[in-house]
């Protein structure tokens, strides 16, 4: 058997100004969802290694529900995919290396089952799938920030969507830039965002009254 990969067991408390109150993988501190991005093209199987890693992530049922349509930077539709976005988005995006559009299908048909049926976890599972991509993406020097500030109206239309897929999110992939390249109101967003404590979303036994 392999040995692990180092930067995966490496456990650490304090990276990037963030402190975690129990040592865990440097990936889980130095990740962080950037804005400013630097256009570089991406290479193929820089982009397929990501969707690899989605593939590979936990569903209900081993339904995979997760689906992805996606532009790189000169691509043809790569234009369409920037328009979906709000304008705060549009504002930065457009810099991306690609944009991606995660959507899930609920309706599967179980194993040993003959007709389909309807996953009320199917959001829940493409949202494992989009950790997955953001956590390898990471790994591979790469940044992601998913956004649901887009028209999911002109993105079922620009990609084609049926109405059997619920459009979940938008996510740019690109190399992280200085936030010099962002809009002023933007440059000071620029940095590793806080977490809440482990106290405010861990409880032993019960929820609070208040969640």
């Amino acid at each position: 058997m392999n040995a692990p990969d180092p930067s995966l067991v490496s456990l650490i408390s304090h990276a990037d100004g963030r402190v975690a109150a129990t040592p865990v993988s440097s990936l889980f501190l130095t990740r962080w969802s950037a804005r400013a991005m630097t256009a570089e093209p991406i290479p193929d199987e820089i982009l397929f290694a990501m969707f690899e890693a989605a593939r590979f992530s936990p569903s209900s049922y081993n339904s995979q529900p997760w689906r992805f349509a996606y532009a790189k930077r000169g691509d043809e539709a790569f234009p369409r995919y920037v328009d979906c976005l709000s304008t705060p988005n549009r504002a930065w995006a457009g810099e991306a290396s690609a944009l991606v559009l995660i959507a899930s299908r609920a309706a599967f048909v179980p194993p040993g089952a003959a007709e389909e049926i309807v996953s009320p976890t199917a959001s829940f599972d493409a949202g494992a799938a989009w950790a997955s991509l953001a956590f390898q993406a990471a790994l591979l020097g790469w940044t992601t920030r998913a956004m649901g500030g887009f028209d999911k109206e002109r993105a079922r239309l620009a990609t084609g969507a049926p109405p059997s897929l619920k459009l979940e999110a938008m996510v740019a992939i690109g190399k992280r830039g200085d936030a010099s390249l962002l809009p002023p109101d933007k440059q000071k967003l620029e940095k590793p965002n806080a977490r809440k404590t482990i106290g405010q979303i861990v409880f032993a036994g019960a929820f609070p009254a208040d969640g």
